[in-house]
């Protein structure tokens, strides 16, 4: 079935798409760019997104967990602060001299 009109990329490009970026790399995270770009094509009107999502989600090999939600087992909490040292604003550095 075609997908996509404008570039004539049907469900069967799709999933061998995803087959092939799976197989080069387990880990990646696949999106609808990349498979255009695996397929050497471009998106035009975006009219077939929808279709093309369904697709792409209707594929065995598309998802992959990241390890943390695979486990189930770690109690993890993001950092409110985002990775920085406490006192980080300028604000805060003046109120603590």
């Amino acid at each position: 079935m075609i997908v996509c009109h404008c570039t004539q990329i049907s469900d069967h490009d799709i999933r061998a798409a995803i087959d092939w970026m799976r197989a080069a790399d387990p880990e990646t995270i696949i999106t609808p760019g990349k498979i255009y770009h695996a397929l050497g094509k471009r998106a035009d009107c975006g009219g077939c997104m929808p279709l093309f999502l369904d697709t792409m989600r209707a594929c065995d090999k598309l998802g992959v967990a990241p390890p943390i939600l695979r486990s189930g087992s770690h109690s993890w909490k993001e950092p409110s602060h985002e990775g920085r040292r406490e006192g980080h604003r300028v604000s805060q550095r003046r109120a603590a001299v």
